[in-house]
């Protein structure tokens, strides 16, 4: 039994670099930021930011409907923290403008947590 249980836990370990599943967490963080699914991004939130920023507070904090798409191009990375550089399309005075926008990632336990900043 023990060693079903090792083989299940081995096989959560993400062996990808450190950027690509940076990469891929925040495009599905800013994916659901952009369909307005506020808890499904929320979980994304490192175990610190969680600690100090209820699910409430931030849906209150978020200006829903806002972003219409968001690129996630690149993480940059060190060891424990990535810097993730994306491009964030919204709507302001009835056109769509584009920005790039950076944010920070950091590794926590086995998996990366974005970093309310």
């Amino acid at each position: 039994m023990s060693a079903v249980v090792a083989l299940a836990a081995c096989a959560t370990l993400d062996k990808r670099p450190s950027t690509e599943v940076v990469k891929e967490r925040a495009q599905a963080r800013w994916d659901a930021l952009v369909k307005d699914d506020i808890p499904a991004a929320y979980k994304y939130l490192s175990p610190g930011s969680r600690s100090v920023t209820s699910l409430e507070q931030f849906t209150a904090s978020i200006n829903r409907g806002f972003w219409k798409s968001v690129v996630v191009h690149e993480a940059v990375c060190e060891t424990d923290s990535c810097e993730v550089h994306a491009t964030i399309e919204y709507e302001f005075q009835g056109r769509r403008v584009k920005t790039p926008y950076k944010e920070k990632w950091i590794r926590e336990g086995s998996s990366w947590w974005f970093v309310l900043g």
